[in-house]
């Protein structure tokens, strides 16, 4: 909207000064915060094409509800923190942040987005699957992995993983309650044999995903230290 920054620090070069000379900041979803931070270099490297038909599957604590949600999750009648299984939700409609990850990923096709809740309160594992035909020739997963921790190589509060193979991961490798408590979200970039390529994400949904990143914008438009008060 207009006289809105959007608050997401490391989306661009400029991004923290125009924060800074705000008057008003719009804070990012949290899954939006995920899937833009692994896009929007890769958009303008060249190495994913804007109107990539990108599919994300998204998992998040059942925090990310807001209060009613976790008085369902956590209500002993109904059992629902005891689940096996994640629940997927808005499969039938045009979930909320999707226009916004469009809108600052420089995604020009509305990517195909299933959200889920699990039985955990707080966490989250976004994970972006990019066929191999749909990359264009220069593009690679070691080419993506090379351009996110170059992008990201000073940032403080994002980590980005090794390039590995993955044939040493077990199931507690990719668990999205790692970043818990802490305002520090992980990116990874995991190709496959065939050419497809696997961009992830994990990050605490009421810290970076929201509280975390909402603290960072008051600092910057404060005119303090980015990381006061934040958790690494």
């Amino acid at each position: 909207s207009d006289g809105w920054v959007y608050g997401l620090p490391e989306l661009i070069d400029g991004q923290r000064q125009r924060i800074a000379e705000a008057q008003r900041v719009a804070n990012p979803g949290c899954y939006s915060s995920a899937v833009i931070l692994l896009v929007r270099p890769l958009v303008d490297a060249g190495l994913l094409a804007a109107d990539t038909a990108c599919s994300i599957h998204a998992l998040s604590g059942y925090s990310g509800g807001g209060r009613s949600l976790i008085e369902r999750w956590e209500e002993p009648e109904r059992g629902l923190f005891k689940l096996a299984h994640e629940a997927p939700y808005s499969i039938g409609k045009l979930h909320k942040h999707v226009p916004e990850i469009m809108r600052w990923g420089s995604l020009s096709i509305e990517p195909q987005f299933l959200p889920a809740v699990g039985p955990f309160r707080c966490g989250m594992r976004v994970q972006i699957m990019i066929p191999a035909k749909a990359l264009p020739k220069t593009s690679s997963g070691k080419a993506m992995w090379e351009a996110l921790a170059a992008r990201y190589a000073n940032e403080a509060f994002i980590q980005v993983e090794p390039l590995t193979d993955s044939s040493d991961a077990d199931e507690l490798t990719f668990d999205p309650q790692a970043h818990n408590d802490t305002n520090r979200i992980s990116l990874r970039v995991l190709p496959h044999p065939s050419g497809h390529v696997v961009l992830m994400a994990r990050l605490d949904n009421l810290g970076k995903g929201a509280a975390g990143v909402a603290i960072q914008n008051l600092n910057l438009m404060l005119g303090v230290t980015e990381e006061t008060g934040l958790p690494r």
